[in-house]
């Protein structure tokens, strides 16, 4: 199986906590973007999902005003690089999320989704 580092998606859409979920569910949709990585400086220090934009929706809150960092997960759980696939999908489905930022020590690299992953067996014959 592949790790992370081969398949994942290098260029992240990231943001602050600050912006308004409006304007970056706009953003996401416009670049066929699942979630937003949200950075404090050069800390990851968060994940907004399609989720977390559903999330925000149904609340009734005014998401012209609302920042992301209301919604989003905290402190996510992040992978290295030279994980193997299976291993990031066995953390992905036992936390019920579609999404893993990878970091070399500290620093964001990437992003793998279960999409990513499926998409790579796909296109690998089967024994």
């Amino acid at each position: 199986m592949a790790t992370l580092k081969e398949i994942m998606t290098g260029e992240v859409f990231t943001t602050t906590g600050e912006a308004p979920v409006a304007q970056v569910a706009a953003s996401m949709l416009k670049g066929r973007f699942g979630s937003a990585v949200v950075m404090q400086g050069s800390w990851l220090g968060g994940i907004f999902t399609e989720r977390d934009v559903l999330r925000a929706a149904a609340s009734g809150a005014d998401l012209t005003a609302s920042p992301v960092s209301e919604w989003m997960t905290r402190d996510p759980v992040t992978a290295d690089a030279d994980m193997d696939a299976d291993d990031a999908t066995e953390v992905m489905m036992s936390n019920g999320f579609r999404h893993l930022p990878v970091v070399e020590g500290q620093t964001l690299i990437g992003i793998v989704s279960l999409r990513d992953i499926l998409r790579t067996r796909i296109r690998r014959p089967q024994p």
